[in-house]
């Protein structure tokens, strides 16, 4: 069981190379005949020419500064020729491309629909009309991107003679309308697939639920498969892909009645993580829902059905926050022993965060060895809030070990830790931990020293540490850190009841000097 879970795990969410072909990156014009065999009114209208909401970021060859010179030649030529002229510079450059020359120009060139359509009919002329598949796919995406659909379409009923459609095709043509926000005809264009020779299949419906959802219109894709599941039999990815939207809009009614219907309609399936990963990190948004959530994946886990890795990861967070010990113990049990599943360094910390919660710093260190010894290594945060802990509960001697392990694998406290322990150090009467602190802390830290920098030379002076005092006073001012009035009539004080007022002068005169 051990090794499928940690299969199960692996959260890698859907595997959408056979759910949907995304397309790089797509308005106005001719829509595709309405089919009438999946149809609804909500949908049978043509979308209106919408304003564009969205600008879209295409990659640029000026993004690659290191292209093979052919490349960089053609990519020049669309983004600068004139559309009359491009041709004949095209020409006049002699070179010769392969399939491949024009996929490479064809990808960088999204900026610049028309003239990239110029320049796939040149090109093609010099290959015999033997573009790839992948070459038409990335003209008609880049048509779709740039809103020009007309254009798009007739590049289709060409790649349909040519028997070169396939479903990367028809899903660029759906994100391109998704974000161009024609949901409506991105469905119409899903209803006549099969007339270009695409099978209108529940793979097909998966990938354009996808787009649907990518762009924050999950209602829309949930609509649609009400109507579609009575001509095409949704499968748990189609399920998936909801609930991955439901989530992302954090919509919890909407997700508990997918979930519900998901059940109904397929069943339990162990190999359906991500549907039910989204379910319980979507419960999760709830102000109160960690419970519902460790309660649904106990149902869960009585079906041998399992979530992925991103649930147990915000789960932690959650009992982190809310201080709930016993739900973070439950959760890390069930992580660590009943699903034999190795935790990250962010889980470990929510498990420290939870033990620190308890007062239990034993129990913290040992969570902290734990990872070490399964291969799982601290990073910089682990081992501040450890840091943070400790000197809060006064646990000195385990905090200055956990300093001196934080500095020999070169992480660094935070500015706020090390102005705390400075303090607490001084306060609790162990001047050699403050210094310590100190001498680290102004080697990584130039600014917002002054405050205690003070604090530690009165501290110094006060546990009868004023060679050290007057040290730490003579580097401070070479580092140009102010000292404050009250901070030199002490240190003066304390000097001349020792008889060392030469070395209060001193300090005076290489502060004038500084101050020059």
């Amino acid at each position: 069981m051990g090794e499928n879970n940690k299969r199960r795990l692996s959260d890698n969410g859907h595997q959408r190379s056979k759910k949907h072909q995304s397309s790089s990156s797509p308005s106005s014009a001719r829509t595709p005949t309405r089919s009438t065999s999946i149809s609804h009114p909500r949908f049978n209208n043509p979308s209106p020419e919408p304003s564009r909401s969205k600008t879209p970021h295409f990659v640029s060859y000026l993004d690659f500064p290191n292209l093979p010179f052919k490349i960089k030649l053609l990519c020049e030529i669309i983004a600068n020729a004139s559309s009359i002229d491009l041709e004949i510079v095209l020409e006049e450059t002699g070179v010769q491309v392969s399939r491949e020359d024009v996929e490479d120009v064809l990808k960088l060139s999204y900026k610049f629909p028309g003239s990239s359509m110029k320049f796939f009919r040149w090109s093609g002329r010099k290959l015999n009309d033997q573009h790839s598949p992948y070459a038409w796919n990335l003209i008609v995406d880049i048509l779709g991107k740039n809103l020009h659909f007309e254009p798009m379409w007739d590049a289709m009923k060409s790649m349909k003679n040519e028997g070169l459609i396939s479903l990367a095709t028809f899903a660029s043509v759906f994100s391109s309308y998704i974000v161009a926000n024609r949901v409506k005809d991105a469905i119409m264009s899903f209803e006549v697939m099969d007339r270009y020779g695409c099978p209108r299949d529940v793979v097909a419906l998966n990938s354009l639920l996808s787009a649907i959802c990518r762009d924050g219109n999950t209602k829309d894709a949930d609509e649609f498969l009400q109507i579609a599941k009575g001509k095409i039999r949704p499968d748990p990815d189609s399920y998936a892909i909801v609930l991955e939207g439901w989530e992302s809009e954090g919509n919890i009614v909407c997700a508990r009645q997918t979930f519900v219907e998901m059940i109904e309609q397929i069943g339990w399936d162990p190999t359906n993580t991500p549907a039910y990963n989204s379910f319980l990190c979507v419960l999760l948004k709830d102000p109160n829902g960690l419970h519902e959530a460790l309660m649904s994946f106990k149902r869960l886990k009585d079906k041998m059905c399992y979530p992925g890795f991103k649930f147990f990861k915000l789960a932690l967070d959650e009992c982190a926050k809310n201080r709930d010990v016993k739900a973070g113990k439950y959760l890390w049990n069930e992580i660590v022993e009943s699903i034999n599943f190795q935790p990250d360094t962010h889980m470990y910390n929510s498990m420290i965060v939870l033990c620190c919660h308890q007062n239990d710093a034993d129990a913290a260190r040992r969570v902290l060895d734990e990872m070490i010894s399964y291969g799982t290594f601290p990073n910089l945060e682990t081992y501040n809030l450890l840091f943070r802990y400790l000197l809060k509960e006064k646990k000195l001697r385990e905090a200055s070990s956990i300093f001196d392990e934080m500095i020999k694998n070169e992480f660094v406290p935070s500015h706020a830790n090390c102005k705390a322990a400075v303090r607490i150090y001084i306060e609790n009467e162990d001047p050699n931990g403050a210094i310590k602190v100190w001498k680290c802390m102004v080697k990584i830290y130039e600014s917002d020293l002054e405050e205690i920098a003070n604090f530690l030379i009165v501290g110094l002076q006060d546990q009868k540490r004023l060679p050290e005092a007057v040290k730490y006073a003579n580097e401070m001012i070479d580092r140009g850190i102010i000292l404050k009035h009250s901070t030199l009539s002490k240190l003066k004080q304390s000097l001349f009841v020792v008889r060392k007022e030469f070395m209060y002068d001193e300090l005076m005169m290489k502060l004038k000097f500084t101050e020059r």
